[in-house]
């Protein structure tokens, strides 16, 4: 606290006076002292024993002193834009979208970029931070809609030679110093992002443009912003990127340096938090800057060799309808740009023995699934799909909602698979699939995951809370109606009625006399507080 001092305000005389009539009336008198004023500067010395503290004291009207007073502003500013509780979305919703198998099973979201803007429909992934289109385009992915069943418009493709807000970033830039792929300071900043899927990759240079975004909060009616973002030029694409996965970019919501979520924060337009939720008609929401709510479960963030650089978290068992599986704790990547959600191979094969043990369907083997436990079941029979949930440190649980797919066979019979995948590694993968029905708030300020169930309604169309001043017949602060008098006239209290002007002002005495007494003992309070 005592390096945050803005001010200080020292209580130094109480006077009592009458005033015409025989009241009392009481008056405090301060003094007020700039935070680098002399005075403030003997202050500090006092209470170190030294002067260490005021060796870089700002001298009065110089260059330094108006710098310092300037940053403490900006600082004041951002602190009150995310008071604000604003969340932004892209400009044009923000709705997220799926296509199901023919986009590769991943969630979307339609943003514009440039001056004048151009639209792309790119792929969340909350497991990679580069936000990346395809530009000046050596090998992309087909951009026309006839390509597509389900599109009902071309994709883009995005020149930054036509953006009048892009800038290319160089070598010599903070963000590109550590890039091994710089061979001169001034040249352009090339990227080369690979992926977890075989040989799925981007590559091509950094730029710097505006992201279009809206913008909605508690205080202010809707409004457009434009935010400088850090966008990977994809002049070349490989692997599931050339094959219907994210083949107008990919926006990376990771915890790194360039990834959107980062620079809205350090611009001070957001919290650095946001949200993603997808519905189980295969819609959904992203805002960025929402904490969530007060009533939401959480789990921290986990670092990895001391580095918060992805979203790990901590599962401490795994529970199949009424059974919690014994020793069945992990530690999972959470990734809204995974399909489908992967476990470590051990964990994996407790819970589908036990998913196999409660479901009453016959089990069947499709050839080409990625799925392995699938049922067979009739139609005019009663099923049973046991539930499943993570429970996370603290007791904090996560119920499932999609941990199945189904689809319809002939003669009345049904398919339905268990999505869960025996995983390679030793850690598990939380994907789309599992997030379905939540609202997943990744809180990178406080490194933690929150969810709450949702529908993912949108906050931007909620009905707007109008401060206006209340009409002059009705009380601003109404009392709750079970306190509300039934007697509808107006009766004077029954002590102010048998109350003298000699009595009240008496009493009026009596009470400036205790806050003069409440004052002084604040005072002595200060000036032992303050010796050093």
């Amino acid at each position: 606290m005592e390096n945050r001092v803005v001010g200080l305000m020292i209580l130094s005389f109480c006077f009592l006076y009458w005033r015409p009539g025989g009241s009392v009336a009481l008056t405090f008198s301060t003094k007020l002292i700039h935070r680098f004023s002399d005075e403030a500067k003997a202050l500090w010395t006092s209470r170190n024993g030294n002067a260490s503290n005021a060796v870089s004291w700002p001298r009065r009207n110089s260059s330094e002193y108006f710098e310092l007073l300037l940053g403490n502003d900006l600082k004041r500013q951002r602190i009150k834009l995310g008071s604000h509780n604003q969340l932004l979305f892209p400009s044009e919703g923000s709705k997220t979208l799926f296509f199901g198998n023919e986009l590769d099973w991943l969630h979307y979201t339609w943003i514009d970029i440039g001056t004048p803007n151009v639209s792309f429909l790119v792929a969340l992934d909350a497991g990679s931070d580069l936000l990346w289109v395809p530009c000046d385009c050596i090998q992309c992915a087909p951009l026309s809609a006839s390509y597509y069943t389900s599109l009902d418009r071309d994709l883009n493709e995005y020149t930054p030679s036509l953006s009048s807000t892009s800038r290319n970033l160089s070598c010599s830039h903070e963000l590109c110093e550590a890039s091994p792929y710089c061979k001169s300071g001034n040249g352009l900043c090339p990227y080369i992002v690979e992926y977890d899927s075989d040989n799925t990759s981007s590559s091509g240079y950094l730029v710097v443009d505006k992201l279009h975004l809206k913008s909605v909060s508690d205080r202010a009616p809707q409004s457009s912003i434009q935010a400088s973002v850090i966008i990977g030029c994809g002049r070349k694409q490989s692997g599931g990127y050339l094959d219907g996965a994210a083949p107008d970019g990919l926006m990376g919501l990771g915890p790194g340096n360039i990834s959107v979520p980062s620079l809205l924060a350090k611009a001070g337009l957001i919290q650095n938090s946001f949200s993603i939720c997808f519905d189980e008609n295969g819609s959904g929401r992203i805002f960025f800057g929402d904490k969530g709510t007060g009533s939401q479960q959480y789990t921290s963030f986990l670092p990895i060799e001391g580095k918060f650089e992805t979203y790990f978290v901590g599962v401490e068992s795994c529970c199949v309808g009424n059974f919690c599986l014994p020793r069945s704790g992990f530690q999972a990547l959470v990734d809204s740009g995974t399909s489908f959600t992967f476990l470590p191979s051990e964990i994996y094969d407790k819970i589908v023995t036990e998913f196999d043990k409660q479901v009453n369907a016959k089990r069947v083997s499709i050839p080409d699934n990625p799925w392995k436990y699938c049922y067979n079941s009739s139609s005019e029979e009663p099923l049973h799909i046991p539930d499943m949930r993570f429970v996370f440190p603290m007791n904090q649980s996560f119920e499932i909602h999609n941990h199945i797919y189904s689809y319809s066979e002939a003669q009345g019979f049904r398919i339905f698979c268990l999505t869960v995948i025996r995983g390679d590694e030793d850690y598990g993968v939380l994907g789309q699939n599992f997030m379905t029905g939540h609202r997943m708030v990744f809180d990178r300020e406080n490194l933690k995951l929150g969810w709450s169930h949702s529908n993912c309604e949108d906050p931007s169309e909620r009905t707007s809370i109008h401060l206006t001043p209340p009409p002059s017949d009705k009380s601003p602060n109404p009392l709750p109606k079970e306190q509300q008098n039934s007697n509808t006239q107006g009766v004077a209290p029954p002590l102010s009625a048998k109350t003298s002007a000699k009595s009240s002002s008496a009493l009026r005495l009596q009470a400036c006399t205790l806050l003069c007494l409440v004052s002084s003992l604040l005072l002595l309070l200060l000036i032992c507080l303050l010796q050093p």
